[in-house]
């Protein structure tokens, strides 16, 4: 009589034990430490099920405190003005207001406003009154 082989999201255990195990080392050694300290261990199949859960978490949470893309860009452009003079600062400065405004003028281009529409601030605004008001 065969026994039934066990799988956890499509792994089996010695699959988990691996994943867990590479997982765990891109971990800063602080949150390896911390989950040794709080019992996480690579052996026995609840263990291991437990373990996975849990570096999916610290996973997520590494994910939400890494810096945004404008947040890297930012903080290249201040390391970057440090190794600049300001003539060179200011001489970059102008040659990307140029190419932006090249670029805006190239789009108004492509995409012209081809509707022409008319505001008259000189009338009163349509009377307040007919807008109707739900009240709770």
């Amino acid at each position: 009589m065969a026994s039934k082989k066990r799988i956890f999201s499509g792994m089996s255990y010695r699959d988990v034990q691996r994943s867990n195990s590479n997982r765990r080392s891109d971990l800063p050694k602080k949150e390896q430490i911390w989950l040794k300290e709080n019992g996480y261990k690579n052996v026995g199949w609840d263990n291991v099920i437990k373990l996975y859960q849990k570096l999916n978490e610290l996973m997520l949470q590494s994910d939400a405190n890494e810096d945004t893309l404008e947040e890297l860009f930012l903080k290249a452009d201040r390391i970057g003005n440090k190794y600049q003079t300001p003539a060179e600062i200011r001489e970059f400065n102008q040659k990307l207001s140029v190419a932006v405004n090249d670029v805006a003028e190239e789009i108004d281009r492509q995409f012209p406003e081809t509707e022409i529409e008319f505001v008259d601030y000189s009338k009163a605004p349509k009377n307040q009154s007919s807008i109707k008001r739900k009240r709770r």
